[in-house]
């Protein structure tokens, strides 16, 4: 059935000779533009005001200090998710478990922090925010490790592995609020109790939630860049993952490849997750990610892979992640929206990039 629908189509791709350098950058731009174009359009079939809409989105996460402090704040995860992941990508390991390595961070940072509540430990709050990065971080690295060690062992698929495990171990996060770090005078709800501010990330702007973890995140962004792009290590791991032939030719090591990404990227996302629970949040929920493992996928390819451009895919994630709040809140659109938008983004991002490769070419009669 599939076959004769591909056979009827009118139009077929046909590769380029040579894709245009200055459009592979572009690609995002045109996206992100035709992504407004549709919802704008999906904003009159819904009956509600297209420049109303799309103010939501654009204009009013700037609309003052506080709007553009909460603005960096989500973006901070999207961005630290998205580094790990493009390391990943670009060693050709197809890391989508992004979202659970995020939740176990969350988890073991948010298991310490409970501990360090416990009266007379005798630990700062200086020593006790490093243990609880720590913490998130071997956390996320640990879960990642699952994904390579088995993709090592048993050439096991990767995307299967790290994508599954994302559900194990958000049970495991719901058994932990349900169970060890329940909070015993939470009201029976499935919560942690209430981090110390000794043990929070102090604020980066005062009045805001934006914390420190936001200069983190830029500096590990630079760090990776140079890394990526201007080490040797960097391109070893590339040509490891890409061209595993070549690399052991060379002496590079498509298992070591494996091994490293996987490290850095669930390590990155289990920072990410340290972050979220000793910053925005202060305790551990089963709600602790909205979808940020998930949504860095397409910030990582919005940011063309390269740990820079990360930072802006982040900043137009978090815009539509606050775009879809605010639009439930004054145009009563349900939640789904930020999903739509993410959505459309990533479908006409892959769109533009397979016309970067690809031409249409109608299909001859005869």
């Amino acid at each position: 059935m599939a076959n004769r629908f591909a056979n009827s189509f009118p139009l077929r791709l046909e590769l380029r000779g040579t894709p245009s350098k200055a459009m592979t950058y572009l690609s995002p731009v045109i996206a992100i533009a035709l992504t407004l174009v549709f919802g704008a359009l999906l904003f009159v079939i819904l009956g509600k005001d297209p420049i109303a809409g799309l103010k939501v989105f654009l204009v009013d996460p700037f609309s003052s200090k506080r709007a553009i402090s909460e603005l960096l704040l989500k973006s901070i995860p999207l961005i630290l998710c998205a580094l790990g992941l493009v390391v990943c990508f670009r060693a050709s390991i197809w890391n989508i478990g992004a979202e659970g390595q995020f939740t176990i961070g969350a988890l073991c940072a948010g298991a310490m922090l409970v501990w360090l509540d416990v009266p007379n430990h005798g630990i700062s709050g200086g020593a006790g925010l490093v243990l609880m990065v720590f913490a998130g971080v071997l956390g996320g690295a640990f879960w990642a490790s699952i994904t390579a060690l088995l993709r090592d062992r048993f050439n096991a698929n990767e995307i299967l592995v790290s994508l599954m495990l994302t559900y194990v171990a958000q049970l495991l996060l719901m058994y932990a609020v349900n169970g060890p770090l329940k909070d015993p005078n939470g009201m029976n709800f499935p919560q942690s109790k209430v981090f110390s501010d000794e043990f929070m990330l102090p604020a980066l702007i005062a009045g805001t939630r934006l914390h420190i973890g936001f200069v983190v995140t830029i500096i590990a962004a630079l760090v990776m860049s140079v890394f990526m792009m201007r080490s040797f290590r960097g391109f070893s791991l590339m040509v490891g993952g890409m061209a595993p032939h070549a690399a052991r030719y060379a002496g590079f090591s498509s298992r070591n490849a494996l091994w490293v990404s996987l490290l850095i990227s669930g390590g990155f996302a289990g920072l990410a997750g340290a972050f979220e629970v000793a910053g925005p949040i202060g305790q551990l929920l089963p709600s602790v990610s909205p979808g940020y493992g998930f949504a860095a996928i397409i910030v990582a390819f919005v940011g063309r892979l390269h740990p820079i451009g990360a930072i802006f895919g982040g900043v137009i994630m978090s815009l539509l992640y606050l775009g879809g709040e605010l639009a439930q809140s004054r145009l009563g659109l349900p939640s789904a929206i930020t999903g739509v938008f993410q959505g459309m983004l990533l479908f006409l991002l892959l769109a533009c990039d397979t016309l970067i490769e690809y031409r249409l070419r109608w299909k001859q009669q005869g």
